[in-house]
């Protein structure tokens, strides 16, 4: 058995582990993956339409692919060779790099300006709104204090949190 890319003594010593301490490798590399950090290193400099290269898990080989639709945990790509869609997780792409000169010119239309971050102003007490925690999980609460930076934020669990209006985003009921 050969993997492209793969180190021969990692492979052979990973022939010679028992099925236990493969598992246990596989659950750590499973926990590694996961980690939101190295899904935000991925999806920084990712954007819909841009062609990147991933990992075809049937035989370990690099395709390229467009990228069609980014969601938390995965994105998915039409493969530029076979037009086949595919629903990868973000380890599964080379992450893209942002003044590669040799990636390929893509045709981009220019950004539209950015939105006016939000400020103090925009929020009052008792309001409905929305942010992201450090693991990527949306919390919505309801404003119970505002302070110079921050306002405070009540999920309805028993617990608080402070976060910066800038992070903020209104929620509204329908």
């Amino acid at each position: 058995m050969s993997a492209p890319g793969i180190d021969p003594r990692v492979l052979d010593a990973l022939q010679n582990a028992s099925s236990l301490e493969l598992f246990q490798l596989s659950t750590l590399i499973e926990r590694l993956l996961a980690d939101p950090r190295r899904i935000i290193a991925v999806r920084k400099d990712m954007h819909l339409g841009q062609t990147v290269r991933f990992v075809d898990w049937r035989d370990g080989s690099l395709r390229q692919g467009k990228v069609v639709a980014m969601r938390e945990t995965q994105v998915t790509l039409q493969d530029l060779r076979e037009r086949k869609e595919w629903k990868l997780p973000y380890a599964a792409i080379e992450p893209p790099q942002p003044d590669d000169p040799a990636a390929p010119a893509q045709a981009q239309a220019p950004e539209p300006p950015a939105a006016p971050r939000p400020t103090r102003n925009d929020f009052r007490c008792g309001e409905k709104v929305a942010f992201e925690d450090k693991y990527l999980q949306t919390v919505v609460g309801t404003i119970v204090r505002i302070n110079s930076r921050t306002a405070t934020i009540d999920p309805g669990d028993g617990t608080h949190w402070r976060v910066g209006f800038a992070l903020l985003r209104h929620v509204v009921d329908v």
